[in-house]
């Protein structure tokens, strides 16, 4: 189920970096590299950070299917065409890949004996490490930073995740648990656009 959920958020990624680099006027190799960064960098930053051989470079279908979409993707010219983006479908996706990707993060910071500090660090890096790198070679301020509830998200999980851990309670059935939970706050919180108050 996991793998599958980081399947479909690798996807969503992918089409966010690749309709960035489109708004930003990037040419073929910006727009490669702006997409690879938001689907895998996070990933690859987190791996490095827990001394181990980043996933995508031993295993071939993250960048495949990276590669396929974006073959997709301009051959049939959505280059041209309104963002996919803000669309309820991608929105679904982007959340999916958001939780996903938290889960896998803070599982790894534990599995690396991480404390409360890097566990949450690796969650967070690995759901929207890749977007923030993109977003500041684009020089632009990165995504999180101005979506209160959106990295907030990736926090709680790892949070979450650490008190599990403590009390030996990480199980498929509790994963699946924090997983549903946690989407569902993202939906909501996006659909009633929640923010962290600056006062």
């Amino acid at each position: 189920m996991f793998e599958i959920a980081e399947i479909i958020g690798i996807i969503a990624f992918a089409i966010s970096g690749f309709f960035v680099a489109v708004r930003k006027e990037l040419d073929l190799l910006g727009i490669l590299i702006a997409t690879f960064l938001t689907a895998l960098g996070g990933g690859i930053i987190r791996d490095i950070i827990a001394d181990k051989t980043p996933f995508t470079f031993t295993h071939s279908y993250p960048a495949l299917i990276v590669l396929m979409l974006l073959f997709l993707l301009i051959l049939f010219k959505f280059h041209r065409r309104n963002s996919l983006e803000n669309k309820p479908l991608f929105i679904l996706s982007d959340s999916i890949g958001l939780v996903s990707f938290s889960i896998s993060g803070a599982l790894i910071g534990i599995e690396a004996s991480f404390n409360l500090t890097g566990i949450i660090s690796s969650a967070f890096i690995t759901a929207v490490g890749g977007g923030i790198a993109r977003d500041v070679i684009i020089n632009e301020i990165p995504f999180v930073l101005k979506t209160g509830f959106y990295g907030t998200v990736s926090i709680l999980i790892a949070l979450t995740l650490f008190v599990l851990n403590e009390y030996h309670l990480i199980s498929f059935i509790s994963l699946a648990i924090v997983f549903f939970i946690a989407l569902t706050i993202r939906l909501i919180a996006y659909s009633k656009s929640w923010s962290i108050p600056l006062k």
